[in-house]
């Protein structure tokens, strides 16, 4: 027979030989008598064995990297959760979920938006950017087939931001309009009654004919908003972006013309990427977004278009929003 192992303060013997026996790690923990451990961390020796058992043993090996990939998909625009928009309020706990794994290596997000609310585009980059802070995590972006006015605010909420050869990024501006019907109603045997306090509360009405001081004021704020966009451009962009006087026109570009003027870092997609940077093993983990419920899922096609005339007034108005803002970018 072998000799026994026993344990002498912490150290194993061969009882037949006499000789110290070499020990893997896991087991100077296990041959700690607990009177040998300080109160205060016997409880967390306790709860660690498990994990550094498991990790003592040799076909476990080490722990995979972990990188979070979210989705940021559709028009940009205030609503509720069940809304195929992209707000904070629909969002912020795939977000709070994205952040949240210990160790996590990096955050990666994946975007395709036409833009939309300047205001919600805000909220989710600064949200981002908090959640970086906080946990101390870098963001990856990933523009698809759109990254474009709001959507390229999503997309500057990343440390780095990559995109396809054929995606489309930019359109750095703001703007707004609508429709006028001055001469409709008296076509229509229609008298429309207005009362107002305040001289300027009826601006831009548009059954009134166009007024040139609405125009004006209307025009102050666009350009209000343009700057902010600007600045937070190159807030977060800074050296990167290059003196390309059309950069902050409105214009948008396919992804080539877009890192020449310094819009983003590179060409990839989310896998090549992610296991170029941490490794051929890397863990991705998805956290999705949509929480609208089986049936809105199946009423509405992935681009936001209506599939069913079993829908409220409102929702086909969103729709038509949808349509219009993708169809600028032709899609």
């Amino acid at each position: 027979m072998r000799g026994a192992i026993s344990r002498v303060k912490g150290v194993c013997h061969n009882s037949s030989t006499g000789k110290k026996v070499e020990k893997p790690p896991i087991f100077k923990v296990l041959l700690q008598h607990p009177s040998d451990i300080p109160t205060s961390d016997l409880m967390i020796k306790l709860t660690e064995l498990p994990q550094k058992m498991w990790k003592a043993l040799p076909f476990t090996g080490a722990a995979q990297p972990v990188v979070t990939h979210i989705e940021l998909s559709g028009v940009i625009a205030s609503a509720g959760r069940t809304s195929k928009n992209l707000n904070l309020r629909r969002i912020e706990k795939a977000l709070d979920e994205a952040f949240a794994p210990k160790g996590v290596k990096a955050v990666a997000i994946s975007i395709n938006s036409p833009g939309g609310s300047p205001v919600q585009s805000r909220l989710i980059h600064d949200r981002i950017r908090a959640l970086a802070r906080e946990k101390d995590v870098p963001v990856l972006t990933f523009v698809e087939d759109v990254g474009a006015s709001g959507g390229y605010i999503l997309s500057i909420a990343g440390d780095e931001i990559y995109a396809d050869p054929s995606s489309i990024v930019g359109s750095i501006g703001v703007i707004g309009g609508g429709f006028g019907f001055p001469e409709a109603l008296a076509k229509l045997g229609v008298e429309r009654r207005v009362y107002t306090a305040g001289k300027n509360k009826s601006q831009m009405d548009p059954f009134k004919p166009e007024n040139p001081e609405d125009i004006a004021r209307q025009q102050v704020l666009l350009d209000a908003l343009h700057e902010i966009f600007i600045d937070l451009v190159k807030e977060r962009r800074g050296g990167k972006l290059s003196d390309d006087a059309t950069t902050f026109t409105g214009e948008y570009w396919h992804a080539d013309a877009a890192k020449e003027r310094g819009l983003i870092d590179d060409f990839g997609e989310v896998r090549t990427v992610l296991k170029e940077k941490f490794g051929k093993d890397v863990k991705i983990k998805h956290i999705h977004t949509d929480e609208r419920s089986l049936l809105q899922k199946l009423l509405t096609r992935s681009n936001g278009a209506l599939s069913t005339s079993l829908i409220s007034a409102d929702d086909v108005m969103e729709s038509l929003d949808a349509k219009a803002l993708w169809g600028r970018y032709g899609l």
